[in-house]
C-alpha cells in the first residue's frame, strides 16, 4: 500500500478553487499545515458548505493536470515534443502492463520495459515514457526527439547561404564569373538548400503534431488508470 497523497498549500489553494468556482463559495482559510490529505480537504470543506463528492472532484481535476512541454526548436523545425502527467499514485502491475499495451499500440513500437527501483520505464529508441515518484505523488513524463533535425536543417541552410553568396559575387565580379554557369550553379544551389530547410521544418511539424496527439491520447489513458484509488491490485512500485 502506498502513503496517501497531500496536498501542498499551493495545491489546496487550487482545489477550493475549483471546488467553490461554480457556484461562488466562499474559499476556506486555512492555517500553515504541512499538506492535507483528500479526506482532510473534504472536512474542511464540509465547514464551508463543500459537499465531500464537490471537493472530490476539484481534487481529480487537479490530478488530471496535463503539461505540455514546449517544443524544442531549431532554424524554425522542431526537434522534440513532450508531455508530463501528474498522477496521485503508483501504477499497480496490471495498470502498467495495460499502459505499455496502449503505448505499443499508439506508437506502432514494441519498446524495452524495465523498473528501477520507483522508476518504470518504457523506452523505444528516442521515444521514452518514464513513471516516476514525485514530492506529491507520481507523474508519466513522455518524450521523444529527432536526431537528424538539426543535421539535415544545417547541411540545407549551408546550401542556401552559399548559393547566395555565390550570386552575390558573380553580380560583383564580373571578370571572374562569366556565362550563365555562373548565375546557374549558385541558383541552384540557393534553391535546393533552401527546399530541403522548408521541406525539413514541414515534415517534422506534422512528426511533432502527430506524436504530440499520441501523447495526449496516452496522457488520457494514464489519467483513467492510475487517476482513481486501484482496485483489486496491491503490488505497487
Amino acid at each position: 500500500m502506498t502513503t496517501e497523497r497531500k496536498y501542498s498549500e499551493d495545491e489546496v489553494g487550487e482545489i477550493f478553487a475549483l471546488a467553490t468556482s461554480a457556484d461562488g463559495a466562499t474559499v476556506p482559510v486555512l492555517s500553515e499545515q504541512e499538506g492535507l490529505t483528500l479526506g482532510e480537504l473534504q472536512d474542511v470543506g464540509r465547514e464551508v458548505g463543500l459537499t465531500p463528492e464537490r471537493v472530490a472532484a476539484a481534487v481529480a481535476a487537479l490530478n488530471a493536470r496535463t503539461e505540455k512541454l514546449p517544443r524544442r526548436m531549431w532554424l524554425g523545425t522542431p526537434e522534440s515534443v513532450g508531455r508530463v502527467v501528474e498522477l496521485p499514485r503508483a501504477a499497480t502491475d496490471h495498470e502498467w502492463q495495460v499502459l505499455v499495451a496502449e503505448l505499443r499500440d499508439t506508437f506502432k513500437a514494441k519498446g524495452q520495459v524495465a523498473t528501477h527501483g520507483d522508476l518504470r520505464e518504457w523506452t523505444n529508441g528516442n521515444l521514452h515514457a518514464f513513471l516516476e515518484p514525485t514530492e506529491t505523488g507520481y507523474r508519466l513524463r513522455l518524450g521523444t526527439h529527432k536526431d537528424a533535425a538539426k543535421a539535415l536543417s544545417a547541411i540545407g541552410a549551408v546550401g542556401f547561404t552559399m548559393g547566395l553568396l555565390l550570386l552575390v559575387t558573380s553580380g560583383l565580379d564580373e571578370a571572374t564569373f562569366r556565362g550563365i554557369l555562373s548565375t546557374l550553379i549558385p541558383a541552384v544551389m540557393a534553391f535546393v538548400g533552401g527546399g530541403v530547410v522548408a521541406g525539413n521544418s514541414l515534415r517534422l511539424r506534422q512528426w511533432a503534431d502527430k506524436r504530440e496527439q499520441q501523447m495526449e491520447y496516452i496522457a488520457g489513458r494514464a489519467r483513467a488508470l492510475i487517476g482513481a484509488p486501484a482496485i483489486g491490485d496491491e503490488s505497487q512500485v
